[in-house]
């Protein structure tokens, strides 16, 4: 035999040992019924073919049923075929395998419907075996996909299993507990970006993981059955500003148990709680996870390190359109918010086929965001379109929102209206009968406001009467068009939609981000009334050519306050850190200090009436801010320590208590070292604490005798041993969960330390 072939006869053999034998029977007989040309090939390195019956396959591009002609479909053998016209049936099927191995192969693949596809043969010897080729017939690319970028499972393609199509035991996906807790969150929140808290980092998962690893140029790879990438969570507001501003809504998921307190409940061994804590679009910016603050010493000295800088204006527009079929004229009504700054914008007005009193309000309020009904008309969806595409940067264009058009419905927008201003008790709270009276478009942009700010819950913005004020108020200034704005280039520049070139831009000398709004407000509606403008006039002068000194200590004061208007909103909405609580108020308290000492030179040296009157009254408006500072501990406040964030715990019963009970255990603890000192004969010992647990005794490997068998080792090294006492054990994990308590009570006890400033302050500077 020559050795070509018993190679290849002794490779037969151990491959059928993995796939399964061969029939006998299919085996052709060598040597006979051989055509000349067929010997002819036999001689030397024999080149095998398929009608020689080695049983090894020929070479394919592709082992996919789909992908056959409808020829080799029909199982006609393809073989050599001898003189005697004996056909040679191969033992492989139409896809070259043999029958066993595609038995084996179909194993791993996913259970298929009969009818879906096209039916396929695949011949044994002589028999057809019949199998459904559906939509997911096999491949081996589907063991590829997974593997590279964009594999793992799809939130879209996540559905309950029917009962009539279960999936086989060796095809059903398992979802790790994590996963499954991550599914539910995205069917809840399926429009977000989930960032999900997991011990000392972010994660995203699936769909999700893709967006932010293109975005935030990180790297994305399968874990399990998803797709994920991860940020540190210091560098959270760094990543969701990014991302938020490339347009997405973006959600942070925070875990809401903590590791003592859970580990002794029932539930120990159970997944940790997580739970939607914050949702963030561009003009949602609010909250200690996105705007962080540096020291007061910082902020003045103009070097803030990571943070990020807002645009000045950052307003969530929402636009209702109402067409009157009798009088045929469309009317529209809109109502823009600055959720950080407490700014309310109404107005309604009649336009016409080229929405021109439209855009010359959009391109005055200047929107980060836009809230439309879905089924908007086609003459603003594409004057929304032109101004959104008119910036050349990505983080510069605004986002539009489409809603439910049923919450733009009058009456759905009314009762969403009546049912949150009947429950409003604050202090200045705006009346039902008042927003009655607002017209019925406007009404139609209310309700939908109402509802997507609840979302962020932020809707406490709207409460407030003293905020609201008309868009198109002639008393209070000039109202501009959108011809004027644009051809004048009074807010942008007409060659690349920029600032730069503008009259804003011209006249903006401004120091404090306040100041900038405050600037674009009156270049956009310039004042009418000649009271008014002669009173500006005159404390501008005064500013400019005074030499008084007393007027450049207050223009150096001013110039280092971090954001108030920002600052104070934070508040308002409860969603400010200690940190930038503590920076906030202790600018308005040296604010207060200062002018209160400078008011015996302002009423001497400044001759303007309108900078007179708003230096001498600022002093009174920020006296409460003195007794917000008293409460606190500054050291406590400005490092985010919420245990020793209150000074005096008079107030604060339940910390009080919570305290007590945590040194009644460390007074325990303490006092069982006359025990330890005993049981090891060390008069002088004392606990030691390494990498972060307390209250370890150390005792030389030497002596490690002496240790009972009962205590607990936690960690060694060459020379020491390091132990707990049974009573150790017990106590320090009692102590461990009473301090996660107090961090929770501390929690709580700082939203309602601010929910009572809240209602002692209102966000309005103007």
């Amino acid at each position: 035999m020559p050795k070509s072939l018993k190679k290849s006869c002794s490779a037969q053999t151990s491959i059928s040992r993995y796939f399964g034998g061969l029939s006998s029977s299919t085996v052709p007989q060598f040597g006979t019924n051989k055509s000349p040309a067929e010997q002819q090939l036999s001689r030397g390195k024999k080149k095998l073919s398929p009608g020689d019956g080695f049983g090894l396959p020929t070479k394919r591009a592709k082992l996919s049923v789909q992908d056959l002609p409808v020829e080799d479909l029909n199982c006609e053998p393809s073989s050599f075929q001898s003189n005697t016209k004996t056909p040679v049936i191969s033992s492989r099927g139409a896809a070259g395998l043999c029958s066993s191995t595609l038995e084996k192969l179909k194993g791993f693949t996913c259970s298929t419907e009969a009818g879906d596809g096209a039916s396929s043969k695949i011949c044994d010897g002589g028999s057809s075996i019949r199998f459904a080729a559906s939509k997911q017939a096999f491949h081996f690319s589907q063991f590829a996909n997974s593997g590279g970028r964009g594999g793992g499972v799809r939130f879209a393609d996540l559905s309950p299993p029917s009962d009539s199509n279960a999936p086989s035991k060796r095809s059903k996906k398992v979802f790790t507990p994590l996963e499954q807790q991550v599914i539910q969150l995205k069917q809840q929140h399926p429009d977000a970006l989930l960032a999900v808290e997991c011990g000392y980092k972010y994660r995203f998962f699936g769909e999700d993981a893709e967006i932010a690893a293109k975005e935030l140029n990180i790297f994305c790879h399968l874990d399990h059955n998803f797709m994920t990438c991860s940020i540190p969570t210091h560098r959270l507001f760094v990543h969701v500003r990014r991302l938020v501003s490339h347009g997405h809504k973006v959600g942070v998921v925070k875990q809401t148990e903590t590791s003592a307190i859970k580990a002794s409940g029932a539930n120990k061994s159970a997944l940790f709680a997580r739970q939607l804590s914050a949702l963030y679009t561009k003009s949602t910016l609010v909250g200690e996870d996105v705007n962080p603050v540096c020291s007061l010493g910082a902020v003045e000295g103009g070097v803030c390190g990571d943070v990020v800088s807002d645009p000045p204006d950052s307003f969530l527009l929402c636009i209702s359109e109402s067409w009157d079929k009798v009088k045929k004229q469309l009317t529209v009504g809109l109502v823009a918010v600055q959720p950080s700054t407490g700014d309310v914008l109404l107005d309604c007005f009649p336009d016409d086929a080229s929405r021109s009193e439209l855009e010359g309000r959009v391109l005055k309020i200047n929107p980060v965001e836009i809230l439309v009904p879905s089924d908007l008309s086609e003459q603003t969806h594409r004057l929304l379109q032109s101004i959104a595409a008119a910036s050349t940067q990505a983080d510069d264009r605004v986002r539009v929102e489409k809603r439910d058009g049923a919450q733009f419905e009058f009456a759905s927008a009314m009762n969403t209206a009546t049912e949150f201003y009947c429950h409003a008790q604050e202090k200045g709270s705006r009346s039902l009968s008042s927003v009655a009276s607002l017209e019925s478009p406007v009404i139609c942009c209310l309700g939908p406001l109402i509802q997507y700010l609840q979302e962020f819950n932020l809707e406490r913005v709207l409460r407030s009467e003293s905020s609201f004020r008309r868009l198109s108020c002639e008393s209070e200034g000039m109202i501009l068009g959108a011809a004027t704005l644009r051809n004048l280039e009074i807010l942008n520049n007409q060659t690349d939609g920029g600032l730069k070139g503008s009259l804003l831009w011209v006249l903006d000398h401004t120091r404090t981000s306040f100041g900038k709004r405050l600037m674009r407000k009156w270049v956009s509606q310039p004042l009418t009334d000649p009271q008014s403008l002669s009173e500006r006039q005159d404390a501008v002068q005064e500013i400019l050519e005074s030499p008084s000194l007393t007027l450049s200590s207050i223009k150096s004061l001013l110039s280092h306050l971090p954001d108030l208007e920002r600052g104070i909103c934070s508040i308002y909405h409860k969603k400010c850190s200690t940190q930038e609580f503590y920076l906030i108020s202790s600018g308005l308290s040296r604010l207060g200090l200062e002018l209160q000492a400078l008011l015996p030179a302002i009423q001497s040296q400044i001759s303007s009436a309108l900078l007179r009157g708003l230096l001498l009254d600022t002093p009174d408006l920020l006296a409460p801010a003195h007794s917000h500072l008293k409460v606190l501990n500054e050291k406590a406040a400005k490092s985010g320590n919420k245990t020793e964030l209150f000074s005096d715990l008079s107030g604060f019963p339940v910390l009080q208590e919570r305290r007590e009970q945590i040194q009644t255990v460390i007074n325990e603890i303490q006092d069982h070292r006359k025990e330890v000192r005993l049981t090891l004969k060390t008069p002088a010992l004392d606990y030691t604490s390494v990498s972060g647990q307390e209250f370890l005794i150390e005792v030389k490997n030497s002596r490690s005798s002496t240790v009972p068998p009962d205590w607990v080792k936690i960690s060694s090294t060459k020379a020491v041993g390091r132990y707990h006492s049974p009573l150790l054990v017990e106590r320090y994990k009692k102590l461990l969960q009473l301090r996660e308590q107090l961090l929770l009570d501390c929690q709580k006890e700082w939203t309602n330390f601010l929910e009572y400033d809240t209602k002692t302050a209102e966000p309005d500077l103007k």
